[in-house]
């Protein structure tokens, strides 16, 4: 088993910036990829970025240019910074991780992020 804790969300203006962060304990060897998906109210969940133990990231269009994801493996955690956040970010932001050799994927509990206009 993997746990998840994220922090760092909040309440921000329209233009400002946010770091959530992601530490993962429990069965941590094997970790291969680590991201972090958003969900808006009455919306599916949705991939925002994923960075692999390689450090090859991939990110949703929205956020391009805007969110940079990284990882300290030594430390077992990703980050997500967030710049020049627009109303549309608002979401619960949700960090999930995947293992070499599991189909499972873990996920952390969840951080809110809002914008304001």
């Amino acid at each position: 088993q993997v746990q998840l804790v994220e922090s760092g969300g909040g309440l921000v203006q329209a233009g400002g910036s946010l770091r959530l962060s992601c530490t993962a304990s429990g069965s941590i060897f094997n970790i291969n990829t680590m991201g972090w998906y958003r969900q808006a109210p009455g919306k599916q969940r949705e991939l925002v970025a994923q960075i692999s133990s390689g450090a090859y990231t991939n990110y949703a269009d929205p956020v391009k240019g805007r969110f940079t994801i990284s990882r300290d493996s030594a430390k077992n955690t990703v980050y997500l910074q967030m710049n020049s956040l627009k109303p549309e970010d608002t979401a619960v932001y949700y960090c999930n991780v995947g293992k070499l050799g599991e189909i499972r994927v873990y996920w952390g509990q969840g951080t809110q992020v809002t914008v304001s206009s």
